[in-house]
């Protein structure tokens, strides 16, 4: 079943399998358990016990959190690997909060020291490149360039327009520029090649939080080197998201906000507005079995196509952190409990979070969903 690099690439080779897996901080523990019923599913379907995700999917990409763990798969660890190597960073990553009121004349640029991630991340991918041979399949990693504004699709093929730039950046370096979420940690600085520095941040701080849509744009636009053919027999986009929830304030309190209190909220008012767009516009491609709402007036879109074919075959899941979705799974939170599994940087939450996703997996995936 496994494929060399280039059998994974080739436009010719069959049809195409893309995973794409969403930033979220430490929320990125649901993911998990999805991956692990889905390596499963497909071991259980081909009757082999030694498949990877990393052969199956011909290019795995993630944003923030999920380009952790999508490396993590791209150089050949398992779905259980995975788990034991995310819920073991959790703590590390998102250890300790730095305290203003302890340090009041301590000027901190980040809520976290991002010395634990680096650490971390070299333990576990050390020395390889974007261009190493240690990557088993296509990779994707999507982060923020902050000096330029523009988004950076990171990919391994060995024709892209700036391999020759991109090949020697150390994979951990590109995984940390991913997850610099602003605030949580400071950007980073990484030779980008011929000389140039970039100062990067998260990934989600764009359209791709929900890396799926850039997934496909990498895998089919002609400025691309992957040139895959779309139709729903001939590439397929497995999307898995970190969780999500309504969203909804005080109107009174919103009204209220200053310049700081603005300033702290337009991330998230951007991001809500940007999953949303992409899921819609996927959605809208492809006729998905697994549509998820979007909102009122236009709902889950089924039956909605832009085109007379699909695009591609689409399956996204993702799991809803409220109080009667939990209790479909077999869980009772309460409404402070609820908030804290929503809050992106609570290490603690790692394993429950992790068995969220578990519960989920064992309801949501189905084997014709995967292609």
């Amino acid at each position: 079943m496994a494929k060399t690099l280039k059998e994974h690439f080739a436009p010719d080779n069959g049809p195409k399998r893309i995973l794409a897996l969403d930033g979220g901080g430490i929320r990125g523990a649901l993911t998990l358990g999805f991956l692990e019923k889905i390596e499963k599913t497909i071991r259980e379907r081909e009757k082999d016990d030694s498949i990877k995700l990393c052969d199956y999917f011909d290019l795995i990409g993630g944003t923030s959190t999920g380009a952790i763990i999508a490396s993590g798969l791209a150089i050949g660890m398992d779905a259980v690997e995975i788990r034991d190597l995310y819920l073991d960073l959790g703590d590390k990553i998102f250890g300790k909060k730095r305290s203003w009121l302890l340090n009041p004349f301590k000027r901190y640029k980040a809520e976290f020291d991002f010395k634990p991630l680096e650490n971390a991340l070299k333990a576990v991918f050390g020395e390889i490149t974007i261009g190493s041979d240690a990557i088993k399949t296509g990779l994707c990693i999507v982060a923020k360039r902050a000096d330029t504004l523009s988004t950076w699709p990171i990919i391994n093929h060995p024709e892209g327009k700036f391999f020759d730039h991109n090949k020697g950046m150390l994979l951990r370096q590109v995984i940390r520029a991913s997850a610099a979420a602003p605030s949580y940690f400071i950007p980073q600085k990484v030779d980008v090649g011929f000389g140039e520095v970039g100062a990067f941040i998260d990934g989600g701080v764009s359209l791709a939080n929900n890396p799926a849509l850039q997934l496909f744009l990498v895998a089919t636009l002609k400025g691309f080197p992957f040139h895959w053919k779309t139709g729903e027999k001939d590439l397929s986009i497995l999307s898995i998201g970190t969780g999500t929830y309504t969203k909804r304030f005080n109107p009174h309190k919103i009204a209220k906000k200053g310049l700081l209190g603005w300033a702290k909220m337009i991330p998230e008012l951007f991001m809500e507005d940007a999953n949303y767009m992409n899921q819609t516009i996927l959605q809208y491609l492809s006729d998905s079995e697994t549509a998820q709402k979007i909102d009122i007036e236009i709902g889950d879109l089924k039956g909605d196509l832009l085109h007379k074919k699909k695009a591609f075959s689409y399956t996204r899941y993702n799991v809803l952190l409220e109080t009667n979705p939990m209790q479909e799974l077999g869980f009772s939170f309460s409404q402070k409990q609820l908030e804290s599994l929503r809050e992106m940087s609570d290490a603690h939450n790692k394993d429950i979070l992790y068995k969220i996703g578990a519960s989920a997996a064992e309801k949501k995936v189905l084997s014709k969903h995967i292609f």
